[in-house]
């Protein structure tokens, strides 16, 4: 069955806007968790933009529902995924000047070392996933590596649906869907588990999450835009219910 993983990154994005204590992103994981969330996804960035270390060890002491670790492929970051042992790390890229992730991890350009951190990272124990664009050769390469998990990245898919009228039946939405729908099939076929996520919202998630094969979404900014007027546990509970009224079979 299908999972939601909430992101909680724009919650400490709130309270860094103030660079003060609240709103505490702890305590939106908690309120995400009661409104049906699967799973809490944070970014702990090298600038420490939004979340920190101290909330990392807060949500691992605190968590009932699994914590997904969005790291950079760096030796600090490994340290801190090893000694604190997330149970699933996701390995992005990272530049200091984007405002969000832009883009998938080329693991196919880095082969060697993400061979490397991978396998320490494993050897830690841990589960370990690459945010990828929807191609072949990165899929190929996350499975050379050592990956479990590829999540593919919608943001293409999510920017067309956007860019033209919000129709899930355009020519260029549908061409989207269907890169990620082959990238999913590549992934189960190479022995991984298939994630997505990125740039997901109300109006777009649907086509993704009926998608065959596909474990988990990962969704953070528009539940917690929608929040604001609904509260963390509604926003998530509907996004859920979305979620699973797509990926279920409809009764013959």
């Amino acid at each position: 069955m299908i999972e939601l993983g909430v992101n909680i990154d724009h919650i400490a994005t709130v309270r860094q806007a103030r660079m003060t204590y609240e709103p505490d992103p702890v305590w939106g994981a908690v309120e995400a968790h009661l409104g049906g969330a699967d799973g809490i996804t944070l970014h702990v960035r090298e600038d420490r933009r939004h979340v920190n270390d101290d909330d990392l060890r807060r949500l691992m002491d605190l968590a009932q529902i699994k914590v997904n670790l969005e790291m950079a492929a760096t030796a600090e970051m490994v340290d801190i995924a090893c000694r604190i042992k997330p149970h699933l790390v996701m390995l992005v890229p990272e530049g200091r000047q984007e405002v969000t992730t832009e883009g998938g991890l080329d693991v196919a350009g880095q082969l060697s070392h993400l061979k490397e951190v991978v396998g320490e990272l494993r050897s830690a124990g841990l589960t370990v996933s690459a945010f990828i664009d929807a191609e072949a050769h990165q899929i190929e390469a996350a499975r050379e590596c050592g990956f479990s998990v590829c999540e593919v990245h919608t943001g293409p898919y999510a920017h067309a649906f956007y860019e033209n009228g919000r129709d899930s039946e355009s020519p260029e939405v549908l061409g989207e869907l269907e890169k990620v729908r082959e990238a999913g099939a590549l992934i189960r076929q190479e022995g991984m588990r298939f994630n997505a996520g990125h740039a997901l919202n109300y109006y777009n998630v649907q086509p993704i999450a009926a998608l065959p094969g596909v474990r988990e979404l990962h969704i953070g900014h528009s539940i917690v835009a929608r929040s604001i007027f609904v509260g963390i546990r509604e926003a998530v509970r509907e996004m859920k219910r979305l979620m699973r009224e797509a990926a279920t079979p409809p009764h013959i």
